[in-house]
């Protein structure tokens, strides 16, 4: 690719005034000249026109007086010639001086001592267009020269290929030196909220487990002691090691990846724990059977481990990071703070919802034509009510992008709707503002939770394993929840823009699915 040279419109317009300047110049320079040469021609006329006319003069002759004058008119400088008697009255005027005008040159006629009248002789401007149609070789000569200079310097001054990728390398390398300090912050400050977290849990848990411990069986033998002391020291220090690993080096395009695939191996490593915990304590309950009180009171204990561990492991299964994507679903609920879509007549909501659920497929359709998203289909024709809508995406091979697909369709989505609501809010009609949530399937439930709990106006929540959020990772950019409370909101991550290529595609599917919009009304 041949690229112009630097500031090449720039250098344009200081030839322009350079040509325009040196054109000025010529015409100031001419004008002078030619008005010196014009001033010596008149003063030798007038001195010559006294001489001829001296006689007829003395006789105040008009006649004669006129035909020696109109031999001078004949000369093209010359405008009027006006002679006059030694009473300043007129005895000639010839020429037309009212309709050109110019340098006038007066001079007393005298006969010896005696004033016999005088002369004025009027030369005519020299016209600045005169000037260049004189000087036309110069100034077409000098148009060229400039437009040679001009051609010369885009083709000398572009740039090379060396200095293309060396510019090139030094705004990437710049570009990511920016967001590597600020994503590293913030990382940081991440990291050291989640280790004071998880030691807080782990000191309390290890409390608990003592105090129980005691108040169960006093006569506990030395060797079970030991064997407590040791799990619990290991749960902390296998904690506090888990915790420790989470500081790395943060790349620009991964670093949410990375950061999301951490927290997942850490949760599962925890919930482990916890259950070799449990299961500890219930073989523990299980040998002492001194007291049926304390028997049945350990049974209850145990079977209450016994669900919260299945209900480990069904949430752990439910944050996997290595599982496959093969179906994602995109959930799209209104923004809608104080109830009024319940509280809107049937008329007016009905023909609402049945809009939105017409741009939702006509979105889905049109998206779906894209050669990025090729191999995905929808499996379903989702339907708007007051809950939201659903829209159900899959993957027909394995090369399908069908997590970019379902991310892809949450924004064009909100950008229809917010087209849609400014255009309902100016005519002073009902609108709701949208907000989506891209999940995979086994974690439809906790993003309609996230949705509720942690969604806001006009944005989208992402909560993908590995494999969608590395679909995703070269066309969007993602950031985490701030302060997150549940395991769901630490894995969940937000829309934070696209790249041109991505926005571009969206921006004529959206155009494309309006000229649609405006053809069936």
């Amino acid at each position: 690719m041949t690229y112009l040279a630097p500031r090449q419109g720039l250098f344009a317009i200081i030839l322009l005034v350079s040509f325009c300047l040196q054109t000025l110049l010529l015409v100031i320079s001419t004008d002078q000249q030619l008005s010196k040469s014009r001033a010596l021609k008149g003063e030798q006329m007038v001195a010559q026109l006294i001489d001829e006319a001296r006689l007829s003069l003395e006789n105040k002759d008009r006649v004669s007086l006129s035909v020696i004058a109109n031999r001078y008119t004949s000369e093209q400088d010359v405008t009027r010639i006006l002679i006059k008697d030694n009473n300043d009255d007129i005895l000639v005027p010839v020429g037309n001086a009212p309709m050109q005008q110019g340098d006038t040159i007066r001079q007393i006629a005298t006969n010896g001592d005696a004033v016999i009248g005088s002369v004025s002789l009027t030369l005519k401007d020299i016209s600045k267009g005169e000037i260049i149609a004189m000087q036309w070789p110069f100034v077409i000569g000098t148009m060229l020269l400039h437009l040679l200079l001009w051609l010369i310097y885009g083709y000398l001054a572009r740039p090379t290929k060396e200095q293309i990728n060396a510019l090139s390398r030094d705004v990437e390398d710049l570009y990511r030196e920016q967001y590597r300090q600020v994503d590293q912050r913030s990382d940081y400050r991440e990291n050291a909220r989640e280790n004071a977290r998880g030691y807080a849990d782990g000191a309390s848990g290890a409390n608990d487990k003592r105090s129980a411990d005691n108040e169960n069986d006093s006569t506990r033998n030395s060797s079970n002691k030991n064997e407590g002391r040791n799990l619990d020291d290991n749960q902390v220090t296998g904690e506090a090691s888990n915790k420790t690993t989470n500081t790395r080096k943060i790349d620009v395009h991964n670093e949410v990846n990375a950061y999301l695939r951490a927290q997942q191996n850490q949760d599962a490593m925890t919930e482990d724990t916890g259950l070799n915990a449990d299961n500890t304590s219930e073989y523990r309950t299980d040998d002492q059977a001194t007291d049926a009180t304390q028997n049945d009171g350990r049974s209850s204990d145990n079977g209450t481990h016994k669900v919260n561990g299945s209900t480990s492991q069904l949430s752990t299964a439910k944050l996997s990071a290595t599982r496959a994507v093969d179906t994602v679903s995109v959930q799209i609920v209104f923004h809608d703070e104080f109830n009024m879509l319940e509280r809107l007549a049937p008329s007016q909501r009905l023909p609402y919802l049945a809009l939105c659920t017409q741009l939702l497929n006509q979105a889905i359709t049109e998206l779906l034509k894209q050669p990025l998203l090729m191999g995905v289909s929808a499996m379903n024709e989702p339907r708007f009510d007051e809950s939201g809508a659903c829209a159900v995406l899959k993957a027909d091979n394995s090369h399908a992008k069908v997590a970019l697909a379902g991310v892809m369709l949450g924004k064009l989505y909100l950008m229809l709707n917010k087209i849609i609501h400014d255009k309902h809010i100016e005519l002073s009609r009902f609108a709701l503002s949208a907000k989506a949530g891209v999940s995979d399937d086994a974690q439809a439930d906790a993003m309609t939770q996230l949705l509720q709990s942690v969604g806001k106006k006009e944005q989208m929540l992402i909560l993908l394993p590995n494999a969608g959020l590395k679909q995703i990772s070269n066309h969007v950019q993602v950031h985490s929840i701030m302060r997150p409370t549940t395991v769901y909101e630490r894995e969940c991550a937000i829309f934070d823009g696209g790249n041109d290529s991505m926005i571009q595609r969206l921006a004529d599917v959206r155009n494309a699915v309006l000229m649609i919009e405006e053809t069936d009304e």
